[in-house]
Parts: structure tokens; C-alpha cells; sequence
């Protein structure tokens, strides 16, 4: 049958007024995949092709154009898998004594950790009581719960990586730090899957089942499929406390929402009502707002419902003319998107200062399909400007309505069932429609506005007009979502009841970031409304409300209601009520259950034991953190806030972060229609594009969305997802800000992160070969690097412990990772290691060199292991221990290293002075790539001006050499003239270097070269000037390859005539000084 969008009074229910106040580790051991020759000379090959793509490029002078995520997908190699298969028992330590593989392999890397790290215990805040560093601190949190349903998906992954990262942090940093893991029991989507599940697979309806019958089928799927988001969490590292795991429908939380409902409804903050809520007719049951979808209509659209055997039409906006009455020819006319609701209209209103209906106010107006006599009335909210001014008041359909037929004291009329099929009420009217109206199949119809329309057609009664806007669906049933009049709902909204929960925030006593959050909090406690906690399922809390059967409360004659938290408490308070024994009382317990955020707005001090009191709830209450996305701020966050504080009597926690919603490459909403929601493993371990179509097959999509879905994963990983590994995962979301926009994510990002992973690995590789196996490492008070390289990288080391120190303070992980990356990829392994390896090979070796080696990597690994732990752990592991105390047993429980213990090494001025340097190291391989000096080592002469700047370069003359792939460096006095055959290149407005070209370059081969190269940039100039101009940022973009194309021109043009001169210039013994 048809679900539509309804407006019915349901059955009283309960409401609530605002407050007063990872897969397990087989044991595994180093081999290659087969044909692993084979995948890594495809991988030479490819690596190849993309440095002649890159040079091809550099000489354009442009950078190659964004490709999208599908093009990207098509770039990426098949790398070689490693995989640890040294016999080891689940929850033993790793062995590591064997060499590190030669490459990156994610497989090998995160066996067999997570079981040691959980076995010992180092996630538990008892074991963090007792480290050297411990601060005395605590730091809590807990997991949002995420449904039981399904599987993490990205957003899920997020959010666990951000937690994850502030939770370590804080346990290396020496706080006793709690992180409660938790699932939500999902009452509507879990109860929706089974439903589906039990008709797929015996053809039986819920309602076939007797209540405790369905109950332990659900109990059942719980049980086989609820331990795949644990092994999710574990797979991405989470350092969450097992052993206080808990779900929302376990015992625990099970007396923490009796409790909770039992004392709100002592304090009259809970009461059963008739109001208007959600309602799906699917599901028979309301719903929240969070699980309305708003589906864009463009126009007229036809949409496929449950239950309907045909499409139903929507984005219609129907005119429906009301008679006058006394007055034949005299109307008013009034517009609506639902006509099913027709026939429950009450009233006709128009705006009294509406010139159109003065003479109109008062009269009566005849409904077209009853002919009963409508009162039209005048009501300010009206607005005149609007279609005709004139609107239909359905106040048992429509929220606005039911508001405005308040003030009117206007009866709801509900014509609208709760399986979407209408009323008696419209029963003398539906009799008049011809029989033979496929719409219909009886006196009591589906709700169908081709139905209504058909009838009103044929008493030539509305005219029809496509309609843009917007249509309610229900995420759990699919089916269109109607405003409901219902019952247990929450009472009115009182102020100062909001007003304390705007006043905790504008206090400072709860923390918002990003604070622009800050405003969608005043606006919704600014306006609260009650909120409905029934729910017309059998999956969830059961509500502890009891009906005194054939019994009022005295000098009442409602229902009698009583609540308790066992029926016989509640048989107490009902005898006490009614003045009987209670042997003798009949007591009939609610059926609905509560909704499922009732129970997820506990989470905080249910988790810990609430309403016990136990030394957690002591200990780690109020939360330190709470962390979620910023779309749970006012549906989850909001009610913690309220209930916490009701029933806590403080707030449950003091600060929260939100993170920005993640979406794919293109832009697009993570949506399972679209075929890019993802698990996070299918990341981690890589997947080919048929698993993914197979688990698309075994979803819940109808085969539309399924069509839909298939081709779009076939577009955006036609080669299926590449092996990233948790570390480049974890890095690549907690890269991304908090502040601003949603979250773009690709997976071509994540697989950029995995070779930043692979360099660390690499970096690690050489370090531990320089070493060696007789290497001691030296306390770091003791060491006083002498050379000016070895100073420079300590500074490096000791800011960017700075960096992260204050992005995890501020939480902006962004920061920390920013630096992280810039100090493993361009200060350690493109700078430092480069310049010491000729060093290295001194004989014998500066003795401080190998004690920086060992302490930028020590101190490197521990500032990156909250975001890297698997491949932090796994290097650390293999480093010299330390002499003296006991070293940490993993690297998550080592100290971090703070800002203030490596101050001594940050020099500031050093490191300007060598960014100096670095520039003039750029513009040596600049002169050696226009001249293509891929071998030779051209002496350099540096010349200038400045007496000071002479000094900067010569406490750097050996790196710069190394890092130009040059050879001797010299200076050039100043003033003098510059040497015959060697070429120059501006370094700043004082000075200048000289490279020598005199014998190693063959003007007659390279200058055919040259002119080859200019003629084809030439033609890309030419190509780009015949372009018309265009605008905004495509114009500047085209603005800045012009600039880019004129310049590497010139820079041809002058190396053309250096060539030139050379061919002319005659060699002269003694010409060129010697450095």
C-alpha cells in the first residue's frame, strides 16, 4: 500500500520536556606475494613513465591538471605485499630481531601489534597510573556509539581518528586516560533489517511472531552480526578499553534508562499527549527528525514507496477552488502539494489586512469534496503574498496548521490511518468516485493524490501545476513521511529551562569548537520544542509505563498511567492512586519502547555505571572530551547536555569538538545510492572493484539505487581500491582541519600518505644500517651537536615538537600533522640525510653524527606515534635501547616529547640562515636541469657582495654541494670578473652563483635540444594567447601558466646563448680559477 507524507493524530505517547536544570592477526611471516620480480619491474617501469610525465611537465613550466578520482584510481601499481609470518601466538609481543623488509608493506607492518598492545594492557588507565611520566591527570571519553546495524564507513573512521590521536597523546603525555567503547542498539534500523531479513529468508512479517519471538531473532542477528564494528575499530588502531565495553540494550544501560525514565517522570518532565510527530507508515512507528531525508524535487516526480505497486506522483501543487457559500459564483482558491489531506480541512484562512478577502471575513466556505461548510478565518502568520493568500488549515496533518487552529480553537480532523490508508471519516465522500479507478481498491484507499486528483478532475474543482520543493523520506523505511498526531511526547518548552543550557555555553562552562557552532546551539535551545521519546517498535527499551486496566485516578477520568521501575513498584503507586489493593488491579504495560537517543544521551555516565555509584563514575566523570560530528550537535550533544544535567546535576562533559562531514573526491555525500560509502578496511587492505560490486549485491538497495550504485563504483575504481595501510588512513583524515568546509576525501590521498610511510620506512632503513649493532646511545643532555647541519636538524626536531605540542593542545590535528610531514619528508630524509651520507662514509665518523641520527628518530617516532602507532611501533621497536632504567615496553605508553625539553636545541636564526641556503640549493638544480647535467658535478663559485653573506655560505659550503649535486664549492671575490665557460645564476639582489659548464656540456648536441624544447613551448604560448579571455579563477589560473610558460622561454633563450658563447669562446689554460 502507499506510504505517503501524513498528518494524523496517532495514540498518546510519551514526550520529554526540556530539563530544569579489527579482523584478529593470524601469526605470519616475511614472504613476497608471488610474482613479486614480476610487480616490481611493472613498478620501475611506471615510476619511470611518471618522472619523464613529470620533466615533460617542468618543462612546460605548468603543473599537470587536477585529475579526478577516477583518473587517479587508474594511476596507482599493485605493490608488493610482505607479509610477517614468524610463528607468534595471539596477544604475544611481535618478534623483531629479524632485518626490516626492503619496502613499505601495510600487512606486514600492523600484524600481531594490536592483540600484544591490548593483552598488556596499555589502553586500561590502571596500567597508566603507574608510568614514570604519570601526570596524576585523567582524560575521558567515550566512543559515540555507532548502530549495530551495519559497518563503519568513513565519517565513522574519522572520528575515530581524531579520538584515537587525543587519547594517545594524552597516555604518552602521562594522564590516566579512559576511552569507552560502545555500539548502539539502532532500534528502528536494526528492527527494519531483521524485518527484511525474516521476509527474504522464511517469508514471515514481524507481526506473524509473537513480541518475544521476534525479540530473540534480533537478539540472534545481534549476536552474529554485532562484532563487525569491533573488528573495524580494532583494524584502525582505536586504543579503546575492552573491558568496559557496552551496549545500549545490555543490562546496565538497561537499569540506567529505567531510572532515568522513572526519576523525569517524578520530576513532570515526562507525560503522555496527543501532538504531532514524524510518523512513517512503513514502520508504523514515529521517527526523529535526524531520520527524515529531504528528497529535492525539481518538478513533478514520481517516486516508488512501499507497498505501492506503482509510482506515486509528488512536486504537484494542486489549485482547489471553495465555494462561497449563498454566493454560486464566488470562490476562493487555495493551493497545496497534498491533497490526500484534503478532506481533514478544518478552515480556510487569508491574511486580514488582505485587500482580496476583506469582504469575505466571516463567511463560510464549502469544503469541494464533503460540502460541509468551512469557516474562513484571518490569521497574521498568513502570507498574502504567496500563491493566492489563501490557505487550507489541516491542523491534524501539518505542524504550522495545528499551531494555527490552536489559536482558532480548531478541532484536528485525522483522516489519515496509521498504515496510510484513509479514514472512515472520508468514507461518504470516497463512496462518489467511480469504482472502476484503478486507484482505488476499496472504500478505505491508500493515500493517493492521483486519486484525489481524479475525483476533484471530475467535478472540474483544481487546476494541477509542476511544483519545485522538497519531499520528507524516512531513512530506515523508505517510505514518505507524514506529521503525525501522536502520544507520550514531551511537554511544553519552559525558557528557563533552555536558557540554563545557552548560558553554559555563553559561560564558558561548555566549549564549542569550532565556536561558529555556537549559533545553531542558541537558535535550537532558543526555540526547543518537546520531544517525542515513543517509538511504536518491539526492538528496544521497553517503556515502564503501566495502564491500571478499568481504573481512573481518583476525581480524574483519564486513563490511569502510573510508572515504576518494576510492575511492582508501579502496582504500589497504582493502588496508592486508586485507593485499591493492588493484588487486585489489572496492569497492562506500555507496548512502545523508548527512542534510541534516549538511551544514547546516558552514554556518558551510563557507561561508567550511572545510577550506581562506582569508582569510574567517581574517577571519570563529567567526560574530559566529547568529539562527534558537528550533524550530531543538536540531536545527540544537545540531549546529553539537557539529561546529564537533569540527572547528574552537572554538565557531562565540558568541552566539545566537531568535525566537518566527510565526503568523496567529487565532492559528493557519502551515500550508499552513489556506491561510495565505504568500509574503512576495504582502505586499509585494499579490495578489487568485484568485491565491492558483491557487497553492494548483498546490501538492502532496490535494484535502481543498485544500477546506480555499480556504475558509479565502475567510474570511480575501475581498478578497485589500492592497499593503503591504517597509518596512511588515520593520517590522511586527521590532515584535514576542523575549521571550514566538509572533508573531500580520496582515495588517491590516502595512497599519497602510504608513500610518505614508505619514506619514513626507508629513512629508518639507512639510519639503522649507519648505526650498526655496536651503537650506544648517549643521554640527550649530553649531546652538543658541533656541526652547523647537525644543529640545524635538532632545530628542526625541537619545533616541530613545538607544533604538535600546541596542535593537540588546541586539537587542531591538522597542525600536528602538517609538521609531522614536513619534518620526516623535507627536513630528515630530502635534506639531512642526503647531506650527511657523504659524511657517513668519513672515516672515522663524527661521533656526534650517529647520536642525532638516533635521537631525530627516537624523538621523531614518538611524535608521530598518535597518528602512525602501527608503523611507529614497529621501528621503534627495532632502536637502540637507552642505557640506564627500564625502557617503555611500547611506544604508546612512552613519554611524548614536550616542547620544553628539546627547547634547548631550537635555534630560530639558525634555521633562517639556512632556508637561505636551501634557496640557493634550488636555484643550482635549476641551472643543472636547463643544461641537463644528469651526471657530471660542476664546480660552483658563489659570489657577493655582502661581506655577511659570504659567512652564511661558508659554514654550508659542503651540504650545498652535496644537496646541488655539485662539486667544489668556492667563492668568487667581489667585484671580479666572472669566469670564461661558466654559467650564472641570481641568487638575491647581492649575490650570485657560477657553475662551471667548460667540458661538460656539447653545445652543438645540446643546443638542437634546446631549440626542440623552445619550439614546443613556444607552440603551448602561442596556443594559450589564441584563447579568448576567461573569467574569475579559470582566468587567473590561465594568467599564471602564461607567466609560467614566458619565463621558462626566457630562461631557454639565455641558456641558449651561454651555449653559444661557449661554441665561439676559445679554451684558455688557467681561464677558470680554482675554488
Amino acid at each position: 500500500m502507499p506510504h505517503l507524507p501524513l498528518t494524523s493524530f496517532r495514540p498518546r505517547l510519551w514526550g520529554l520536556r526540556p530539563s530544569r536544570g579489527l579482523p584478529r592477526s593470524r601469526p605470519l611471516s616475511t614472504q613476497s606475494e608471488p610474482d613479486g620480480s614480476a610487480i616490481s619491474r611493472r613498478n620501475r617501469e611506471a615510476k619511470q613513465k611518471r618522472l619523464r610525465e613529470k620533466q615533460a611537465s617542468l618543462e612546460a613550466g605548468i603543473a599537470p591538471k587536477n585529475k579526478s578520482p577516477a583518473e587517479s584510481s587508474k594511476a596507482w601499481t599493485p605493490k608488493e605485499r610482505v607479509l610477517y609470518e614468524i610463528p607468534t601466538e595471539h596477544g604475544e609481543k611481535k618478534d623483531v630481531s629479524r632485518p626490516l623488509p626492503p619496502a613499505y608493506s601495510p600487512q606486514y607492518v600492523e600484524a600481531a601489534w594490536y592483540p600484544w598492545w591490548v593483552r598488556e594492557g596499555f589502553f586500561k588507565p590502571e596500567y597508566q597510573a603507574r608510568l614514570p611520566q604519570a601526570t596524576g591527570e585523567t582524560f575521558s571519553m567515550c566512543i559515540p556509539p555507532p548502530n549495530v546495524t551495519g559497518f563503519l564507513h568513513i565519517g565513522h573512521a574519522l572520528t575515530v581518528a581524531i579520538q584515537d590521536a587525543l587519547v594517545r597523546w594524552h597516555r604518552m603525555r602521562g594522564d590516566r586516560v579512559l576511552w569507552v567503547p560502545g555500539s548502539d542498539h539502532a532500534g528502528i534500523a536494526t528492527q527494519a533489517v531483521v524485518e527484511k531479513q525474516l521476509w527474504k529468508e522464511r517469508g514471515v512479517r514481524r507481526h506473524e511472531l509473537s513480541r518475544e519471538d521476534f525479540l530473540r531473532e534480533v537478539w540472534k542477528w545481534k549476536e552474529e552480526k554485532g562484532g563487525e564494528i569491533c573488528e573495524q575499530l580494532r583494524a584502525l588502531g582505536a586504543s579503546l578499553d575492552w573491558d568496559r565495553e557496552c551496549f545500549t540494550m545490555d543490562t546496565g544501560s538497561s537499569v540506567a534508562v529505567t531510572e532515568a525514565f522513572v526519576r523525569l517522570y517524578k520530576a513532570g518532565l515526562l507525560y503522555r499527549s496527543r501532538q504531532l510527530v514524524n510518523w512513517s507508515c512503513a514502520l508504523r512507528s514515529a521517527i526523529s527528525d535526524i531520520e527524515v531525508e529531504s528528497r529535492p524535487l525539481p518538478g513533478h516526480t514520481k517516486l516508488q514507496l512501499p507497498g505501492c505497486p506503482t509510482p506515486v506522483s509528488f512536486g504537484l501543487l494542486f489549485s482547489v477552488a471553495f465555494p462561497v457559500d449563498g454566493e454560486p459564483d464566488a470562490e476562493v482558491v487555495v493551493g497545496t502539494t497534498r491533497p490526500e489531506t484534503l478532506p481533514g480541512d478544518v478552515a480556510v484562512a487569508v491574511h486580514p489586512e488582505d485587500s482580496r478577502y476583506t469582504h469575505l471575513h466571516g463567511r463560510q466556505l464549502c469544503h469541494p469534496l464533503t460540502g460541509q461548510l468551512l469557516p474562513l478565518i484571518t490569521d497574521c502568520t498568513v502570507q498574502p503574498h504567496l500563491g493566492t493568500g489563501a490557505v487550507k488549515v489541516t491542523p491534524a496533518h501539518s505542524p504550522a496548521d495545528a499551531e494555527l487552529g490552536a489559536r482558532h480553537g480548531l478541532s484536528p480532523r485525522s483522516v489519515i490511518a496509521e498504515d496510510g490508508t484513509m479514514t472512515t471519516l472520508c468514507e461518504d465522500w470516497l463512496q462518489v468516485i467511480p469504482s472502476d479507478n484503478p486507484s482505488f481498491g476499496g472504500t478505505l484507499c491508500p493515500v493517493s493524490p492521483p486519486s484525489l486528483s481524479y475525483f476533484l478532475a471530475a467535478f472540474e474543482l483544481y487546476f494541477c501545476y509542476s511544483s519545485t520543493g522538497s519531499s520528507p523520506i524516512c531513512g530506515p523505511g523508505k517510505d514518505s513521511v507524514s506529521t503525525e498526531g501522536t502520544g507520550p511526547v514531551p511537554g511544553p518548552p519552559e525558557p528557563p529551562h533552555g536558557a540554563a543550557h545557552l548560558q553554559a555555553v555563553e559561560s564558558g562552562a561548555l566549549e564549542l569548537s569550532p565556536s561558529f557552532h555556537q549559533k545553531n546551539w542558541q537558535h535550537w535551545f532558543s526555540h526547543i520544542g518537546d520531544w517525542c521519546v515513543s517509538r511504536q517498535l518491539w526492538w528496544g527499551h521497553q517503556i515502564p509505563a503501566y495502564l491500571v486496566v478499568e481504573e481512573h485516578a481518583k476525581d480524574d477520568t483519564e486513563d490511569c498511567w502510573v510508572v515504576g521501575q518494576t510492575e511492582a513498584e508501579a502496582r504500589e503507586v497504582a493502588a496508592e492512586l486508586t485507593g485499591r489493593p493492588g493484588a487486585e488491579l489489572t496492569l497492562e504495560r506500555d507496548p512502545d519502547v523508548l527512542d534510541t537517543w534516549f538511551s544514547s544521551a546516558l552514554f556518558p555516565f551510563s557507561a561508567l555505571g550511572w545510577p550506581r555509584e562506582t569508582p569510574d563514575l567517581a574517577r571519570f566523570y563529567p567526560l574530559s572530551l566529547l568529539e562527534t560530528g558537528s550533524d550530531l550537535l543538536l540531536f545527540w550533544v544537545g540531549r546529553m547536555v539537557m539529561l546529564g544535567t537533569q540527572l547528574t546535576g552537572q554538565l557531562p562533559f565540558s568541552k566539545v569538538l566537531l568535525h566537518s562531514m566527510v565526503r568523496d573526491g567529487q565532492g559528493r555525500k557519502m551515500s550508499k545510492s552513489l556506491g561510495n560509502v565505504l568500509d574503512p578496511r576495504d582502505i586499509i587492505s585494499g579490495v578489487e572493484l568485484q568485491v565491492l560490486q558483491d557487497k553492494l549485491r548483498d546490501g538492502n538497495l532496490d535494484p535502481t539505487e543498485l544500477a546506480i550504485a555499480a556504475s558509479a563504483q565502475r567510474k570511480d575504481f575501475p581498478h578497485g581500491i589500492p592497499e593503503c595501510g591504517t597509518d596512511a588512513l588515520r593520517f590522511t583524515l586527521c590532515s584535514h582541519g576542523a575549521l571550514g568546509g566538509d572533508l573531500h576525501l580520496s582515495v588517491s590521498e590516502v595512497l599519497s600518505f602510504r608513500h610518505f610511510c614508505n619514506k619514513i620506512w626507508n629513512a629508518l632503513r639507512f639510519i639503522l644500517n649507519a648505526l650498526g649493532d655496536e651503537f650506544i646511545p648517549q643521554p640527550a643532555e649530553a649531546l652538543s651537536p658541533i656541526s652547523r647541519m647537525d644543529a640545524w636538524i635538532l632545530s628542526c626536531l625541537a619545533r616541530t615538537a613545538q607544533d604538535c605540542e600546541r596542535g593537540f593542545l588546541t586539537r587542531e590535528l591538522s597542525l600536528v600533522t602538517h609538521a609531522l610531514h614536513h619534518f620526516w619528508l623535507h627536513n630528515l630524509c630530502d635534506v639531512y640525510l642526503e647531506a650527511v651520507k657523504p659524511v657517513l662514509k668519513h672515516s672515522p665518523c663524527p661521533p656526534e653524527l650517529p647520536q642525532v641520527l638516533f635521537f631525530c628518530t627516537d624523538i621523531g617516532l614518538r611524535l608521530l606515534a598518535p597518528l602512525m602507532p602501527f608503523l611507529a611501533e614497529e621501528l621503534w621497536q627495532r632502536l637502540p635501547p637507552r642505557p640506564g632504567g627500564p625502557p617503555a615496553a611500547s611506544i604508546c605508553v612512552a613519554p611524548y616529547p614536550s616542547a620544553r625539553s628539546l627547547e634547548h636545541w631550537h635555534q630560530p636564526e639558525l634555521e633562517r640562515r639556512f632556508s637561505r641556503v636551501q634557496e640557493s640549493v634550488q636555484a643550482l638544480r635549476a641551472l643543472r636541469a636547463t643544461y641537463q647535467l644528469t651526471k657530471a658535478r660542476p664546480r660552483v663559485l658563489l659570489q657577493s657582495s655582502e661581506p655577511g653573506e659570504q659567512g652564511l655560505f661558508e659554514a654550508f659550503l659542503e651540504p650545498l654541494g652535496t644537496l646541488g649535486h655539485c662539486g667544489a664549492v668556492g667563492f668568487l671575490p667581489p667585484g671580479a670578473a666572472a669566469p670564461s665557460g661558466w654559467v650564472q645564476a641570481p641568487l638575491s639582489d647581492t649575490s650570485q652563483a657560477y657553475m662551471e659548464l667548460q667540458g661538460l656540456v656539447d653545445p652543438q648536441t645540446h643546443l638542437p635540444r634546446l631549440a626542440a624544447r623552445r619550439h614546443k613551448l613556444q607552440k603551448q604560448l602561442d596556443g594559450l594567447l589564441a584563447r579568448p579571455p576567461s573569467e574569475g579563477e579559470a582566468e587567473t589560473q590561465r594568467q599564471q601558466r602564461l607567466s609560467s610558460l614566458q619565463l621558462e622561454l626566457s630562461k631557454l633563450d639565455k641558456a641558449a646563448s651561454h651555449l653559444r658563447q661557449l661554441m665561439d669562446a676559445s679554451p684558455s689554460p688557467g681561464g677558470s680559477p680554482s675554488p
